[in-house]
């Protein structure tokens, strides 16, 4: 499969895989090489036939975004902000290397969980505690989830490995990988298992799922 394209004319885009990226907004904590790191991200996102995802924000998921639309690729942010005013001056977010973004209004931490829930599957990179936030949201929501190893550059996936050690939670949608490449085709296999099947999250609307196929 290659780069999704916008003026593909599939008639089945709903099914395009989304990948989210999570990671430090400030990268300078990291190494120059982080930065070509995170577009051999973007890259594989889009080499690999899925959407790229972000929070629409700087640093780590911003350079991903730029490898990605080097690719061709469909690039999506969800914006803390309510508008496009207040992303570039009161958050001084950027607008570049996305195709669309939408202006959540609920600051960071609601944001978090709009993107999170946008996505098929999240890559966790190098990051802070904002990273750690939309990590433990996919975490609890049962998403596939894709660890970047920083093999010494960071210790994002050290810290993350006792996070899910000292859970005592089972969860086997979680892979590691220091490989952008290898990592986006664990993930791409997880989404086609997850999508067997229905997902929900008791929303108590009076739908009666089948809960044998159920994710909750």
């Amino acid at each position: 499969m290659g780069p999704v394209c916008l003026n593909t004319n599939n008639t089945r885009n709903y099914l395009i895989p989304k990948i989210g990226v999570s990671g430090a907004a400030d990268m300078g904590f990291l190494g120059e090489e982080s930065y070509e790191i995170a577009k051999e991200v973007g890259r594989e996102i889009a080499r690999q036939g899925s959407i790229m995802m972000s929070g629409a924000t700087t640093g780590f998921p911003y350079w991903a975004a730029v490898g990605c639309k080097e690719m061709c690729g469909v690039s999506v942010g969800l914006s803390p902000a309510a508008s496009v005013r207040e992303h570039t001056e009161v958050y001084r977010l950027p607008l570049e290397n996305m195709d669309f973004i939408t202006y959540t209004g609920f600051g960071y931490s609601g944001r978090d969980l709009l993107f999170t829930r946008s996505c098929d599957a999240i890559i966790i990179g190098p990051g802070r505690i904002g990273t750690y936030h939309e990590f433990t949201i996919s975490f609890e929501d049962q998403k596939p989830i894709g660890i970047l190893m920083g093999d010494g550059k960071w210790e994002t996936d050290e810290i993350i490995k006792l996070m899910i050690e000292k859970s005592h939670r089972p969860n086997k949608k979680i892979v590691f990988d220091d490989n952008p490449q290898r990592l986006v085709a664990k993930l791409l296999q997880l989404i086609a298992e997850d999508r067997k099947l229905m997902r929900g999250y008791k929303n108590y609307d009076g739908v009666d799922s089948a809960k044998e196929n159920t994710v909750f």
